[in-house]
């Protein structure tokens, strides 16, 4: 049967309005896997498919068609030059590297918007120096005259020269500065080439946990806030709000995730990354070294507004971002209201992830979490708590007796709460009252204020479990 002309231009006429209906929509995001504070504006939505289970489904969304394309990087400079070029929608990363992109999109004629926070530390955790396992180093002043590697205009890089600040020195003489990405710096720390690396999250305590290097100085001792965090191109933003917010709430949802099974969540970031799952939980588990916080307190939008000045005295930029329209929490505010969830409360709310536990040895309920250990036993899906050293150091003997690995112990430092190895951490040993601390320097203060005695981990054992 053939069709009337005029009925067969209408037919066509349909099917042509109907395509320009279905329009595709590129959702193209850039990652930093093994940056993994990054894992809840990434990672976590990309293995969990969570981006799709909130895209937009009806109004002018109606019949759109997604492509959700992924790409991953180690660093958050090729990121941007991906996103100023257009290959890129949205994007995760520190803050440093987030304000050149800012800096960066504005010297093209373009704009960014820092959308969120995803993890970070008002602290200043998460950055930190290292030296190789076997130098005598044990604090920053003694790095005097020596040569320090760090990864150019990195967050790192504004920690270390904000720490050198403290210390009075002349960064151009006092210290030889080198550039040096973290995979390099690793070999440099174990064949001694370098007498100390100071970088960002999570080599500062990757390194340690891998055997090669100890670490001596942490972020928080500079008092310098810092971040990891989501962009988008604005004009994409402008277009397509709704699937911005939409992005956001998969994070907030990848953070629902991961505080309520860090443990395997931490397993699968190592399945992707090859970062060991000790180290994930490190940061992401409770009363982690830094808290996932997806709120623009005022130290963040504080910390961003450093970099772009810190950056421009680099001489990186010589752009005048203006951090008060280059930070945008629109988008974030909206995921939140999505979400069912307050926002400003958010924003009030330093804790740290909490750790609602009982003493895996005494069954009571832990209060007191200044000196909490935690282990991580091979073979068990959960890390055990306990309240103190004398408690987990008991326990740990009776493992050991019954030839059983342990994983990872984790301390807290006293002063400042920050989560440790404990294996790499210096203890104020006395009757019935053992502290860890991060460094030596802290231990002693620590023992002359309060008494006991300043040892190493080994006979910080020896001293509480006989062992």
């Amino acid at each position: 049967m053939t069709l009337p002309p005029k009925l067969l231009a209408l037919l066509f006429s349909t099917l042509a309005v109907g395509a320009a209906q279905a329009e595709t929509i590129r959702i193209a995001i850039g990652t930093q896997d093994t940056t993994i504070n990054c894992a809840t504006g990434g990672l976590l939505i990309r293995e969990l498919k969570l981006l799709e289970k909130y895209l937009p489904r009806d109004g002018k969304y109606k019949d759109a068609q997604y492509e959700i394309e992924w790409k991953n990087f180690t660093s958050g400079a090729p990121l941007t030059n991906e996103m100023v070029a257009g290959k890129l929608d949205l994007g995760s990363m520190a803050d440093f590297p987030g304000s050149f992109n800012g800096a960066a999109f504005e010297k093209a004629g373009k704009k960014s918007l820092f959308i969120t926070v995803l993890s970070g530390s008002t602290q200043g955790s998460g950055n930190g120096i290292v030296v190789p396992k076997a130098s005598a180093v044990q604090s920053l002043a003694e790095l005097k005259g020596k040569t320090i590697s760090v990864p150019f205009a990195s967050t790192a890089h504004g920690m270390l020269l904000r720490a050198i600040k403290a210390q009075g020195w002349d960064p151009e003489k006092d210290v030889t500065i080198v550039t040096q990405a973290p995979e390099v710096a690793g070999s440099a720390l174990q064949s001694n080439k370098i007498d100390a690396h100071a970088d960002f999250v999570p080599f500062a305590e990757l390194f340690p946990h891998r055997g090669f290097a100890r670490k001596i100085f942490d972020g928080s001792q500079a008092k310098a806030p810092t971040l990891h965090g989501s962009l988008v191109d604005s004009d994409y933003a402008k277009k397509y709000p709704e699937i911005v917010t939409a992005f956001l709430r998969a994070a907030i949802e990848a953070d629902r995730l991961i505080a309520a099974e860090p443990e395997k969540y931490s397993e699968l970031i190592a399945k992707v990354t090859g970062i060991e799952a000790e180290v994930n939980y490190l940061f992401h588990g409770p009363l982690g070294l830094q808290t996932r916080d997806f709120s623009w307190k005022p130290e963040y939008r504080q910390a961003v507004k450093t970099s772009i000045d810190t950056l421009r005295l680099m001489k990186r930029t010589d752009n005048d971002l203006d951090v008060n329209t280059f930070i945008d929490d629109r988008y974030i505010r909206a995921a939140f209201k999505q979400a069912g969830q307050d926002y400003d409360a958010k924003l009030k709310n330093y804790a740290r992830l909490p750790l609602a536990a009982k003493d895996a040895a005494t069954g009571k309920a832990i209060g007191d979490f200044s000196k909490v250990v935690q282990v991580w036993v091979e073979g068990e899906p959960l890390v055990r708590h306990y309240a103190g050293a004398e408690s987990a150091f008991g326990a740990l003997r009776k493992l050991e007796q019954d030839g059983k690995k342990v994983r990872v112990v984790y301390a807290h430092d006293r002063s400042s709460g920050i989560k440790l190895f404990a294996s790499d951490a210096w203890f104020v040993s006395a009757k019935n009252d053992t502290s860890a601390f991060l460094t030596r320097e802290a231990a002693d203060a620590w023992a002359k204020a309060h008494g006991g005695k300043v040892v190493d981990y080994k006979a910080a054992r020896s001293a509480v479990a006989g062992v």
